[in-house]
């Protein structure tokens, strides 16, 4: 049994704690990173809202915007610029490089520049955004090259659509050049090695992919000489920004490589969010479209890193090792707990039920715990006391029902026995009255058979009170009566035959109260006092007393004559008893003692006979 429920309480034990384990895996793995993810978008939206209230209220100050976007990273861990309705950065048309002159080829220059009528000179200046160009917001990146190369030759390819130029690559010249050559691009291939090189890879891709598709955009390389170059002097302070994330610019070039080629201009009608993966690491983008003072598209660009979740859930997975260790010595401890706790008191309580089922009620579940194995305990007490309060009630019950057989047995042995005498002597006494054998005595033998017939019913009545008693069936009825009274009420009925043998009765007798049976307590002492009187000799002398003794009353009744042999003691109190040095009269039955003993039994008194210096005394205590 011990390892049946041992077994099944491990088991459902270390069920229970997978089962926790695996949805604390399953929430912390899948449901938690999508609840953080979800709800790191709710916080970001709400205060992408906030800044842009905050940004409507600004006058145009690029310091200004840019310790917003500055703060903004620093309270939401996020990235935060606007656009122009180019998908160019506020604040960036600054950044330019101005051509003095030069040629323009359109479309595809390797394949037209054999053909005069697609190239144009141009006499005006040009100016072309080069801010898109660096890989990075740095102050020690590319565009520093730019500083004093006036009058330096430039290659630059780009798109135009609408009027806006949107340069893809430039090739700038270490020194001055004059152009002699019919292929503009001939700086690269002719494989110069202070050629410094940029190119927006984000933009270049998709004019790879969509330029010859696409009727609104036009390719265009521009070639000629730096007339000047603009680069603001706060240049250093940009460089401590969010613009400074090399991720982030890549996100701006692509969403605006996507809105010159009119991929996500219907999707950010409103509010736009999607997400990318870089380096194993998760970004959330969100991007709103607004209308500016002026009417003009605007939109406010956000992107958000989930890196620390990443990194969490990546440490949790690592760290679940522990974890499952942790459980499978929790599970351990619990299944010892369940051995002592509850095991082991279903066991005692077990091996209890089987004794009881075996009848033995010595023992008692000594479970004492105030749950359900506590009261199931106490009921499986409660059941074994009531179970042997019944076995004893109805062994009680066998063992009055054998009584009652044995006394039945013992009545008729007793009144077979006892009856053969007077009738064989109201037998004899018929023969002879029949055979009118000594006519003379006829009175004789009639007193003769009166006095064994009036024997005969005083046997009967003793047999059936004798029978009773023994029987275990017989309730006494107590009262209250002073015993005095009663032993003077005793001695008056029999003071007669006490007189005819001349005794002297002295009566020593104290007025007390029992609780008893009156009735069958004066049955008591007429017979000891029958007896006493029985064998007392002639002139011979009875004493009779009440004495109360310790809460109790000594009945005692004393007579003088042949002492009892003390071997003998004891079985006078049995039905018949006869000694061998004092037959019994004629007048008793033999049954009077054991009928008195059977009523102070009843009594629960205290009872006996010794012998004294000049006879025997009888007593009981009440």
């Amino acid at each position: 049994m011990r390892h049946r429920i041992v077994v099944k309480l491990f088991f459902l034990t270390s069920g229970l704690c997978l089962l926790i384990l695996a949805s604390i895996y399953v929430g912390q793995t899948i449901l938690f990173e999508n609840y953080y993810a979800n709800n790191k978008m709710q916080q970001l939206s709400e205060a992408v809202d906030a800044f842009k209230r905050d940004y409507e209220n600004l006058e145009d100050d690029e310091m200004e915007r840019h310790e917003l976007e500055q703060q903004f990273y620093q309270e939401n861990n996020a990235w935060i610029t606007v656009l122009d309705e180019n998908g160019y950065i506020k604040g960036t048309s600054d950044f330019y490089v101005k051509l003095s002159g030069g040629v323009v080829l359109e479309n595809d220059a390797e394949e037209l520049v054999a053909e005069e009528d697609d190239i144009n000179y141009m006499d005006h200046s040009f100016v072309i955004p080069i801010f898109y160009l660096a890989a990075t917001y740095d102050d020690n990146e590319q565009l520093d090259v730019f500083e004093e190369k006036e009058d330096h030759w430039i290659d630059i390819h780009g798109i135009e659509k609408n009027g806006v130029f949107f340069p893809y690559k430039v090739v700038l010249s270490p020194g001055i050049y004059i152009y002699e050559n019919k292929n503009p691009y001939y700086m690269l291939d002719g494989g110069l090695d202070d050629v410094s090189y940029w190119k927006n890879n984000v933009l270049a891709a998709k004019v790879a992919e969509n330029a010859k598709e696409n009727e609104e955009v036009t390719e265009k390389l521009i070639y000629g000489s730096i007339g000047d170059v603009q680069i603001p002097n706060n240049y250093n302070f940009l460089s401590a920004t969010t613009l400074s994330n090399q991720l982030f610019l890549e996100r701006i070039k692509e969403f605006q490589a996507d809105l010159i080629f009119r991929e996500t201009a219907a999707a950010v009608s409103e509010t736009h969010e999607s997400e990318y993966e870089e380096n194993g690491i998760s970004y959330r983008l969100l991007i709103t479209e607004e209308k500016d003072v002026n009417g003009e598209p605007i939109y406010f660009f956000t992107m958000a890193s989930l890196q620390p979740i990443d990194e969490a859930v990546g440490m949790m997975k690592e760290y679940y090792i522990y974890i499952i260790i942790a459980v499978f010595i929790l599970i351990l401890l619990a299944a010892f707990y369940y051995s002592k706790k509850i095991a082991s008191p279903l066991l005692q309580i077990n091996s209890i039920a089987k004794r009881i089922a075996n009848l033995d009620f010595a023992e008692r579940v000594p479970v004492r715990s105030k749950d359900e194995i506590g009261e199931l305990s106490k009921n499986i007490n409660f059941l074994s006391d009531a179970l042997n309060n019944y076995i004893q009630a109805l062994q009680r019950d066998i063992e009055k029902e054998r009584q009652l057989e044995n006394t039945r047995k013992k009545f008729i042995a007793g009144v077979s026995h006892e009856l053969k005498t007077p009738l064989s002597i109201i037998k004899s006494c018929i023969s002879i009255l029949q055979d009118e054998v000594a006519v003379d005595k006829r009175e004789h033998y009639f007193s003769a058979m009166n006095k064994e017939v009036n024997r005969m019913d005083r046997l009967i009545v003793d047999m059936l009170e004798l029978a009773k008693f023994e029987s275990g069936t017989y309730k006494m009825k107590m009262e209250a009566f002073f015993i005095d009274d009663l032993i003077n009420n005793v001695y008056g009925q029999l003071s007669i035959k006490a007189r005819s043998k001349r005794l002297t009765v002295d009566l020593q007798l104290q007025s007390v109260e029992v609780i008893a049976n009156q009735h069958w307590i004066e049955q008591v002492v007429t017979n000891f006092l029958t007896n006493a009187i029985r064998h007392t000799p002639e002139a011979g002398r009875i004493m009779i007393s009440a004495v109360e003794e310790k809460k109790r009353v000594k009945i005692s009744i004393e007579n003088e004559g042949t002492p009892i042999d003390p071997n003998q003691l004891e079985k006078i109190w049995d039905r018949f008893y006869q000694s061998e040095n004092n037959q019994r009269s004629k007048e008793g039955t033999g049954l009077g003692l054991a009928i008195s003993k059977n009523i102070l039994k009843l009594h629960d008194a205290e009872y006996g006979v010794c012998n004294t210096e000049k006879g025997v005394r009888f007593y009981f205590y009440l």
